[in-house]
């Protein structure tokens, strides 16, 4: 079974009418529990917390009576991860995790306080996005393209760097294939989340910013960045004037990144089913839509089984991607 994006985004704009309907009237008839909690492994205010608390507005009444989201920062989401590992199966919490936690991590860590396979339990996608390149102040202003931005590099290697939302994430990879594929040195600098990387990039202190779209396409309006490219298959709509590095000729540079829902492991498929259901009723609203659009995400559900699928054939791709870098947690 091989899954696209666009067979996923097609998935996506149907989830009410994929959802079954002996399905969804088994979780509309099961009374709300009490609270629900979603473990996030980022801080409030960005694009993980968000996606939380706009779904968890839609699962408040139909699933629970109570939706809160916790923030269990620290270790690049690990500690999200470690903590719902060890929570009883039970429905009242939910893990939303970035995939690379669970098919990057494995390939740069000799051992994880978890098991990416065995300590969850997937339900549904989340959201889909792409990342971006962005330069800043440093940058001279004639640098409009890779190649401008390439060659800039390499005039100025002592200023050739960017930075990322945390190391080992999949910005960080990204702009890491840059550098090899651009044959310069490309230092890197990992932050904890986008927004303080972006700051530095505003400030002069970076010459570049690897990271999700919608955290750099809010800073278009102070007119001190310009995006160069973006990283998906096809040009982003949140950037549709941004050509992608595929058409700049860095085709090894097309990745996308998905955020994900699991409950705590060895859940029961009833569970497992139920909780489908409601989250692919919550993604298909509107509001829900619009909202995540505002960040640059793109709402989308899917099975357990296709997450699994996904998440397997992601874990597969990025192991000689990770070994062609060379990073590891040690570096």
């Amino acid at each position: 079974m091989t899954l696209s994006r666009r067979h996923l985004i097609q998935a996506a704009s149907g989830a009410a009418l994929l959802a079954s309907i002996g399905r969804d009237a088994l979780a509309q008839a099961q009374a709300p529990i009490e609270t629900l909690k979603i473990v996030t492994g980022f801080a409030a205010g960005g694009t993980s917390d968000t996606t939380c608390r706009r779904v968890g507005t839609r699962l408040t009444g139909p699933y629970a009576k109570t939706v809160v989201v916790e923030n269990k920062t620290g270790a690049g989401g690990q500690i999200a991860i470690q903590t719902v590992k060890a929570l009883p199966a039970d429905g009242a919490t939910l893990l939303q995790s970035p995939t690379s936690m669970f098919t990057i991590y494995p390939h740069i860590y000799k051992k994880l306080p978890y098991d990416p396979i065995a300590d969850v339990t997937p339900v549904s996608l989340g959201c889909v996005f792409d990342f971006g390149l962005a330069v800043g102040p440093l940058v001279s202003a004639n640098v409009k393209t890779v190649a401008d931005f390439v060659a800039w590099c390499k005039a100025n290697p002592t200023q050739a760097s960017f930075g990322s939302p945390a190391a080992g994430s999949t910005p960080h990879f990204v702009g890491a294939l840059l550098g090899i594929k651009g044959g310069f040195d490309f230092k890197h600098a990992p932050y904890r989340g986008t927004q303080p990387a972006m700051q530095d990039l505003l400030g002069g202190q970076i010459a570049a910013v690897s990271g999700p779209i919608g955290d750099l396409t809010q800073h278009l309006a102070s007119g001190k960045i310009r995006i160069l490219a973006t990283s998906g298959a096809k040009r982003n709509r949140f950037a549709p004037d941004v050509p992608t590095y595929t058409e700049q000729g860095f085709a090894d540079l097309q990745h996308s990144e998905w955020f994900a829902f699991w409950l705590p492991p060895k859940a029961a498929p009833e569970l497992v089913s139920r909780m489908n259901a409601a989250l692919k009723s919550a993604l298909a609203h509107k509001d829900v839509v619009d909202g995540l659009a505002t960040f640059g995400l793109e709402a989308m559900s899917s099975s357990p089984t296709e997450l699994s699928t996904l998440l397997k054939q992601d874990t597969a791709k990025w192991a000689p991607i990770v070994k062609t870098i060379g990073f590891t947690a040690e570096s």
